[in-house]
């Protein structure tokens, strides 16, 4: 997407060459030649980029106080700032306030454009690094080769270039979001923000307001962007969209037809170029039936479906994803990542995973700095959580589960029949008439299969394995 820049300077001239300079670059622009004007078209729609000259003759405030203003209600906004009267004293106090950089007039071309392209790409990092203090710890990867998963990878990258809407759906902690931050990270979007907003947690009387934002007295503070305008040229993820009210709803069709609404508390009219993808857990045409969801507004929102699976419904991901995880959390928390025996990683492709891929990440957290036994060790199926645990098969939790579980049939059958064998023979102190009797075989054939399976005894009756 093209970037937006105000340029704000009382001459006409220097407006028009500014401009002139940043169109030919592909680069879209508003103009401003007095404070009022500058207020007015950041309240139209916040741009990418503020271009503020210092000295504005006949406007009510200077470029420094313009700056300090807008720094208080738009702290992430580059500005640079230009001057043909400009000192060092003068610069310092702009870039104290916060100001990206200082230009003095007259400039060349091509240092104008640098410092433009590296006050929005810093902007952008700012705002990805806030992103990830957030969400620390989300995913921004699609694991796993399984062909459920490789029909998302499909429809992502069908999807991702054409700025269609998409509707996202799947249980909790299946990697909705996961999808959504993809589709936005290969889209033509992609150097505009990301913002997301989970309907499910937010109050209903406050949603409308972090949706459209608030003029200055309505929250008893100062305006506020709402999130559609925080995603002007990017992309807005609704989370979980089924549980926002009706009456939003209604709302949100309109602003996503018209891409304009009006700030709660205003009559002003904010125009937008935002990209909407919304996510659900819920079976919206049921909530449609039952007359909780708009019609409406699910078409508007499901041009281009996606169901991203259930993990019990890709179970052989597991292992690619459980050896992720670990390795992530183990380079988190400074600690050397542990292998995962056959057992353990069979009963936890066995389980059936309710909290799906947030859950499994989870347990692998726990797993790393609370199973028993030597990091060095693999981690066997008797060292899983007891929620795991309880259902793991009795075969998996036998200390020889791993090997047999890394073994086909037939040889997995004989270091079954070795063990036990070999433990019943101990059991009656090397006695192989007593021990033939318990087991069910003849005395011969009990000879024979222990000498088959390597089994041997010493003078002492006590048994060993060659």
């Amino acid at each position: 997407m093209a970037h937006d820049i105000l340029i704000v300077d009382d001459e006409t001239d220097i407006r028009m060459l500014i401009a002139g300079i940043l169109n030919d670059e592909g680069m879209k622009t508003r103009e401003a030649g007095d404070a009022d004007q500058a207020f007015a078209q950041v309240a139209a729609r916040r741009p990418s980029l503020v271009i503020l000259d210092i000295w504005l003759q006949g406007s009510r405030l200077d470029g420094l106080q313009i700056l300090e203003q807008l720094m208080r209600d738009h702290r992430n906004l580059p500005i640079i700032m230009i001057s043909g009267h400009g000192n060092i004293e003068t610069a310092v106090s702009a870039i104290k306030i916060g100001a990206y950089d200082f230009i003095e007039k007259p400039f060349k071309a091509d240092r104008l454009l640098l410092m433009v392209d590296r006050a929005i790409e810093a902007a952008r990092l700012k705002r990805e690094n806030e992103e990830l203090k957030l969400r620390a710890g989300g995913e921004v990867e699609l694991i796993g080769r399984s062909s459920a998963i490789n029909q998302v990878r499909q429809s992502i990258d069908r999807v991702s270039p054409t700025g269609s809407r998409v509707l996202i759906t799947g249980p909790a902690g299946s990697g909705k979001e996961v999808v959504a931050r993809l589709i936005h990270a290969r889209s033509r979007r992609n150097g505009g923000p990301f913002v997301g907003l989970n309907c499910a947690t937010m109050r209903p009387d406050r949603l409308e307001m972090e949706l459209f934002g608030t003029e200055a007295g309505v929250d008893g503070t100062g305006r506020k962007i709402g999130t559609f305008e925080q995603a002007h040229s990017g992309t807005l993820l609704l989370d979980e969209v089924a549980d926002m009210p009706l009456e939003t709803q209604g709302k949100i069709v309109r602003a996503l037809q018209e891409q304009v609404f009006e700030r709660v508390g205003g009559g002003h009219r904010v125009e937008v170029d935002v990209r909407v993808i919304a996510t659900s857990n819920r079976d919206l045409q049921a909530e449609i039936e039952q007359g909780r969801f708009r019609q409406d507004l699910f078409y508007r929102l499901a041009v281009v479906p996606i169901r991203v699976p259930s993990l019990a419904e890709r179970r052989e991901d597991i292992p690619l994803l459980a050896r992720h995880f670990m390795q992530r959390s183990a380079e988190a928390a400074g600690l050397p990542p542990r292998e995962f025996g056959e057992d353990a990683m069979a009963a936890l492709q066995a389980y059936d995973w309710p909290g799906n891929v947030r859950q499994l990440r989870n347990v692998v957290d726990w797993l790393l700095i609370m199973a028993q036994g030597d990091p060095k060790e693999a981690i066997r199926a008797d060292q899983l959580p007891p929620e795991i645990g309880a259902i793991t098969p009795t075969v998996l939790k036998w200390d020889k589960g791993g090997e047999i579980m890394g073994l086909p049939l037939r040889e997995a059958r004989e270091v079954f029949e070795r063990e036990y064998l070999l433990a019943q023979v101990t059991r009656f102190g090397g006695n192989i008439s007593r021990t033939a009797s318990f087991v069910g075989m003849e005395r011969s054939a009990l000879h024979r299969k222990l000498k088959s399976l390597g089994v041997h005894g010493n003078e002492k009756g006590k048994m060993f394995v060659e």
